[in-house]
């Protein structure tokens, strides 16, 4: 006979690749989890993994049940929170993941507006960068994550958010676009040697950066690795260094007296951000409508 806790052992070590770390991630023993497998294996007659040294890797049966597992799951957790809801007002708890990208412009306003229509929501908002919050939203952590969009991820659904055209910043009084006014389109490879600021190697956003400075042969004096993107923003404001940002960051710096913005031209460069969500798991209508709202703040800084 089936259990939760057999599909659930299963999915986890599945999406892990692993039983330690499966174990890790239910807050369970690796031999529990084990057995939780093996019992599975034999109310359906079949092996769902071949077992490795280094790890498991799913049988075809096991890609099979897989699929099964996961909707029969999403469907579940959808029918317990639509008779949650069916009470009278949205309540729970709503764990969200967001990058700097969206908790500098598009969070407070959401908040505000949020909280003042479900006061009896609790929220937690975790800021980071897009593989920690990917490895959360996996491990069922955060509920949900806003994320630029990459490799889809085993264990994860991706829905898309939004495309946002990216910007230069610099300094307003100095730097390689003194003589540019604020908001005037720019082409990189037009301005000479850059100091660039740039997201670290693991960073889904340094691939595509380093991809279009090569492709339009765009001169580079330097390079600075920095994952802080206030100390980005604060660096860019006091000296030559410029960075290359998603233009809803620089919503705080449209009047310009910070630092100045000039969207890429020749060509343009634009990002895509993807809302990712557990594949075994329904959003819950607060979270969905948590999601709405910061979707609806987003769209109106991006224009």
């Amino acid at each position: 006979m089936l259990n939760l806790r057999q599909i659930r052992s299963f999915i986890a070590v599945y999406e892990e690749g692993s039983f330690t770390r499966a174990a890790l991630r239910e807050n369970a023993t690796q031999s529990g989890v084990s057995q939780h497998v093996s019992a599975l294996e034999h109310s359906l007659g079949a092996p769902l993994f071949d077992r490795r040294a280094g790890g498991v890797a799913p049988t075809h049966a096991g890609r099979l049940f897989y699929a099964r597992a996961i909707a029969a799951l999403r469907n579940l957790d959808a029918g317990v929170s639509e008779v949650r809801a069916s009470k009278g007002g949205l309540s729970g708890a709503v764990r969200a993941g967001l990058m700097p990208s969206f908790t500098r412009a598009a969070l407070a306003p959401a908040l505000e507006s949020f909280m003042a229509d479900h006061p009896q929501v609790r929220l937690e908002v975790i800021e980071g960068y897009s593989g920690a919050l990917s490895d959360m939203v996996r491990a069922g952590s955060i509920d949900f994550a806003l994320v630029p969009a990459g490799v889809a991820v085993t264990g994860l659904d991706q829905s898309p958010i939004a495309r946002d055209r990216e910007m230069l910043v610099t300094a307003t009084d100095f730097g390689p676009t003194a003589t540019l006014a604020h908001m005037a389109p720019v082409r990189l490879a037009a301005l000479g040697p850059l100091r660039v600021v740039v997201p670290g190697q693991a960073n889904v956003r340094r691939a595509r950066l380093d991809a279009y400075f090569a492709a339009q042969g765009i001169p580079i004096g330097a390079l600075l690795e920095m994952d802080s993107m206030l100390g980005t923003l604060e660096l860019v404001a006091r000296s030559d260094w410029v960075a290359v940002l998603p233009g809803i960051i620089c919503a705080g710096d449209i009047d310009g007296r910070n630092r100045r913005v000039h969207p890429l031209a020749d060509p343009e460069l634009h990002s895509d951000f993807v809302l990712i969500e557990p594949a075994r798991g329904a959003l819950s209508p607060a979270a969905r409508a948590f999601v709405g709202v910061l979707r609806r703040e987003i769209d109106a800084l991006i224009g």
